[in-house]
């Protein structure tokens, strides 16, 4: 069991891992001016592209390992998925309105004001509370559907197959000065 719940999340995470990550942002020299070199300026402008080709990845393995690590029955096969799609559908337009935090962050990464910070951050925690009330509202119908079980070995595999795609976007953001 353990073998065949671990190999498709260690599979996903091989490719994600390999997927050509921007160089982490190496700290300037106090020496140094503190404008960013062209390759910094190309790297930030990167980072949308970067999380969005992340997300499409995950996306097409998504189906086949939760086929896999959730084994339904028939019966939880034909309930299962029309709520997934409509989580899934959910979670796209939450996709894509962190690719677009994401953009206007990597706009406004040379001359980050506090006023944007400040409202990049609000809207980034207000979608992450967004997200987990879409995952929380799937789990209810996975549940009614199936049951608590299947729902919350289902909340598991999701959990940690947005963690990876976390992990990896948040690891290729640089921190503003």
């Amino acid at each position: 069991m353990t073998r065949r719940v671990l190999a498709p999340l260690v599979l996903l995470m091989s490719a994600a891992l390999s997927a050509q990550a921007p160089p982490a942002k190496t700290p300037a020299s106090k020496a140094q001016p503190s404008r960013p070199s062209s390759a910094d300026q190309a790297r930030t402008a990167n980072l949308a592209e970067y999380a969005e080709l992340l997300r499409s990845d995950v996306r097409a393995q998504k189906v086949a390992i939760i086929t896999e690590m959730m084994d339904f029955t028939e019966k939880e096969n034909a309930a299962f998925w029309p709520v997934y799609r409509d989580y899934d559908a959910e979670m796209s337009k939450l996709g894509d309105e962190r690719v677009a935090l994401i953009e206007e962050y990597a706009k406004n990464f040379d001359a980050l004001s506090d006023a944007t910070a400040d409202s990049l951050a609000t809207r980034a925690i207000d979608l992450e509370n967004r997200r987990r009330a879409a995952m929380a509202k799937c789990y209810d119908r996975v549940k009614k559907a199936t049951s608590p079980k299947t729902a919350f070995r289902f909340l598991q595999v999701e959990h940690q197959l947005q963690l990876i795609v976390d992990l990896q976007i948040s690891a290729s953001l640089p921190i503003p000065k």
